[in-house]
């Protein structure tokens, strides 16, 4: 059995049915072309050891037709190796995060006007340097840093509607909640204790925007749901799979590595699809990320869509965000998507 990567995506999709062929290339386009290099002898040797014959690679582009989302892959990036943290880095960690303001929020961090919503896990505070007016942070009640189980993250969920909620009767015409969850300094977050922040506005932000529009669009055009379909299409090449009420996708447009895409009819549902990635992320040795989770207006019915992106390690000086992401729009990423389903699917599937 030839095992599938991203370099064989062209002629995967090409032994599909023809109406999933259909399916897949209306979504998605892409190339795949090789990127040649010409080595001094004096380096020809360390090359062989470390990364074998890469005279020649072969760089896969993968374009989102529908949402304009892109990205670069390049097999050779992929063959590094993922340590996973050594055990004294965990330690400090935990170390670091029983200290600071978090570690008692109810004297050191404020509250809204409107009060705190305290969960069986989680706390809310009104964020100190807010990004935008209505903006909380929700506090792990628990110091260990690594937080992963079903039942923490479905109260930090209902944590985070339950202040919407709140948030929304200070202001009714609020009503676009958006949940982000920064997992140590690699991903943006300041403060070692776990913790992740909800905002409700007014209007949707940019990119929450930009794909439902893209879905409205699909719609008329298609006469189809744009998630069912995208979905579909990560399915047919084994990119997708269902664990209980979610649908999970090893993203074939990913921001940067290890890139999951989550949906479900409704947020509760969103927690254990969670729980299961962020314990494939330990078991692949992820030590840091990102998760947003866009749900629907308050009041409304829709998809609940959860995005968790894998941002490198803690030790590293270099940053895993460059130019291409920031001005090209195209991140470079050296996971492949085919690996990373492996993955989920030794924690999801029986």
């Amino acid at each position: 059995m030839v095992r599938l990567d991203i370099t064989r995506l062209p002629g995967i999709v090409k032994e599909l049915a023809p109406d999933m062929e259909e399916l897949v290339s209306r979504i998605y386009s892409w190339y795949v072309e090789p990127g040649h290099l010409v080595f001094p002898e004096a380096m020809e040797e360390w090359v062989r050891e470390k990364y074998g014959d890469i005279e020649t690679q072969q760089i896969v582009r993968v374009t989102n037709n529908q949402t304009g989302e892109s990205t670069l892959f390049n097999s050779v990036r992929a063959r590094r190796p993922v340590l996973t943290p050594r055990a004294e880095e965990t330690r400090d960690l935990k170390a670091l995060a029983e200290g600071g303001p978090f570690a008692n929020p109810l004297e050191e961090t404020p509250a809204d006007t409107f009060g705190r919503i305290d969960g069986d896990h989680w706390i809310t505070a009104s964020n100190i340097a807010k990004y935008d007016y209505l903006h909380a942070v929700i506090i792990a009640k628990d110091t260990n840093p690594y937080i992963t189980t079903e039942p923490q993250i479905a109260d930090m969920i209902s944590v985070a509607i339950r202040w919407c909620q709140d948030a929304h009767r200070t202001d009714p015409r609020a009503v676009y909640p958006f949940v982000i969850w920064n997992f140590l300094w690699r991903a943006g977050a300041s403060v070692v204790h776990n913790h992740a922040q909800v905002l409700l506005t007014r209007r949707p932000y940019a990119a929450p925007e930009r794909l439902e529009k893209a879905r409205e669009e699909y719609r008329c055009r298609y006469g189809s749901e744009y998630y069912d379909d995208l979905f579909m299409a990560h399915t047919v090449i084994g990119l997708g799979l269902v664990y209980k009420n979610a649908r999970v996708m090893a993203h074939l447009t990913p921001r940067k590595e290890h890139e999951v895409v989550i949906l479900t009819q409704s947020p509760h549902d969103l927690a254990p699809a969670l729980a299961k990635v962020l314990e494939c992320y330990q078991n692949i040795g992820v030590q840091s990320y990102n998760a947003a989770v866009y749900l629907p207006p308050l009041g409304e019915e829709g998809y609940s869509v959860a995005w968790v992106v894998d941002r490198g390690d803690l030790h590293s000086r270099t940053s895993d965000i460059g130019g291409m992401e920031l001005y090209a729009g195209t991140p470079v990423v050296s996971s492949d998507p085919f690996r990373l389903m492996e993955h989920l699917a030794a924690v999801m599937l029986p």
